[in-house]
């Protein structure tokens, strides 16, 4: 299972702004931010989001390549899909697919999929038989 994962971003502000708008229908929210001198030599400044008590999602400035990244995250139900959707792409995301069932996978897969603006691939997703 997976604890938690750090992307660097280009711009810090940027990618806050970007992240705690389109993550909002998910709940997950901008929850913390570690100060990288608290931690051993050479540690980054990070900046951290979750929900339900976790922060799994983390920012932190540097060299991007937006291609080595995929992040697919769990919407609720098809309702929180859309609108995950439609707050990234109101926050500045490129379209990768509009939100639908993703047939390829399975006829219960319903997903939409963004570049956020430094050209990760992110997906919001609900899996019906995982609910």
């Amino acid at each position: 299972m997976l604890d938690h994962i750090f992307i660097s971003v280009s711009d810090i502000d940027r990618s806050i702004a970007f992240y705690e708008k389109a993550l909002a229908p998910l709940g997950i929210t901008h929850a913390l931010d570690f100060d990288g001198s608290q931690g051993p030599a050479g540690h980054p400044d990070l900046k951290g989001f979750g929900a339900n008590g976790r922060v799994f999602f983390w920012l932190r400035e540097g060299k991007v390549d937006g291609r080595a990244v995929h992040v697919g995250f769990i919407a609720r139900d098809e309702g929180a899909v859309d609108a995950a959707f439609a707050a990234a792409m109101a926050a500045s995301a490129t379209e990768i697919h509009p939100p639908g069932p993703q047939r390829h996978y399975d006829p219960r897969y319903y997903a939409a999929q963004v570049r956020d603006p430094d050209g990760y691939s992110l997906e919001f997703v609900y899996k019906q038989w995982q609910h």
